[in-house]
């Protein structure tokens, strides 16, 4: 059984001003996730996949369908029974939200203290959860001494306060720079394979899926327009949404102006090899043109991994060797 499953789920909000329209926010979504998977979902500004996260930790209601969490059905809970549901829902965010008035261990404390956990378990549950994040030496520090990737390991370490099966994290990571994103993620990742936490990831840096997702989950205008594992939909992007997203990870095949600028650039004959199966290494096709004779210089395209696995274009210059044959006199 999936941990989380919606049929047919769509929300709808009231209009914002007299004489507007209502917005739909998300129309009719089918999704299953399975216990211990990590799924990133991913879609541009008003896509919709926000609005899907909080219908997931029941903060908004759905106006439609039902909401399957852990075999519960949401949408048939009354609020007192939803506070319950939500204890098994950890949720990070992207700007932290940590109380500036508590401690790295208060905050970490609070949702403890909201479900009513006893002191002496508080109090073990918040060193462990210090320690396996890596800021046991800075349960007493204020929020503000913190450093941005800090404060997301708060922000993990409370969500994980309740031991919940399922962790959000929307837009986790687009506070931080580089390094410290790899790092959070690798957090994660170890939230995931260490305590078996099936984690929802809202993103749009598809570096963020490439790096930590199963499987991903693509989102316009309120609706999913593809979705699969995430070789599959990389290495072969069908929606034109998901192949804008892809081409920021990796460059596709050169249009027409783009070869038109290499040509006046190089002389020599354009093509372009498309990368999507392991049983053939790019080392072996160089071999290959080598040893018929051709000289060749990468000019457009880049190769990407996912999970040890290559996916790209590239884009060569091909030139045939000449090669003079020496005459004795």
């Amino acid at each position: 059984m999936p941990i989380i499953e919606l049929r047919g789920i769509s929300k709808t909000f009231p209009p914002a001003r007299r004489g507007a329209s209502p917005v739909e926010a998300v129309r009719d979504v089918d999704l299953s996730i399975d216990a211990g998977e990590i799924v990133g979902i991913v879609g541009y500004s008003g896509a919709g996949k926000s609005t899907l996260v909080r219908l997931v930790n029941a903060l908004e209601p759905a106006t439609s369908g039902s909401l399957l969490v852990d075999g519960t059905d949401l949408t048939q809970l009354r609020e007192r029974q939803l506070q319950k549901v939500r204890l098994d829902i950890g949720m990070i965010f992207q700007q932290f939200n940590l109380f500036g008035s508590r401690t790295v261990w208060g905050n970490i404390a609070y949702p403890l203290e909201v479900a009513k956990v006893p002191k002496a378990e508080q109090q073990k549950r918040i060193s462990d959860l210090l320690h396996f994040v890596g800021l046991a030496d800075k349960a007493h520090a204020w929020p503000e001494q913190l450093s941005g990737g800090q404060k997301q390991r708060v922000g993990i370490a409370r969500a994980l306060a309740t031991s919940p099966k399922i962790l959000l994290a929307d837009e986790a990571t687009s506070a931080l720079d580089p390094e410290t994103t790899v790092e959070v993620l690798r957090l994660l990742k170890k939230v995931n394979t260490d305590l078996g936490i099936t984690i929802v990831v809202i993103t749009h840096e598809m570096d963020v899926v490439k790096t930590i997702a199963d499987r991903v989950v693509v989102m316009e205008e309120g609706r999913i327009v593809e979705q699969g594992p995430v070789f599959d939909i990389f290495s072969r992007p069908q929606h034109a949404a998901t192949q804008r997203f892809v081409s920021t990870l990796v460059d596709d095949v050169p249009d027409e102006a783009s070869v038109a600028a290499l040509r006046r650039r190089h002389p020599g004959r354009l093509v372009t090899l498309s990368f999507r199966d392991e049983s053939v290494s790019q080392s072996a096709v160089f071999a290959e043109i080598i040893g018929r004779g051709v000289e060749f210089e990468l000019v457009f395209g880049g190769v990407e991994d996912v999970r040890g696995r290559a996916f790209g274009h590239l884009t060569l210059e091909l030139r045939q060797v000449t090669r003079l044959r020496s005459t004795r006199r």
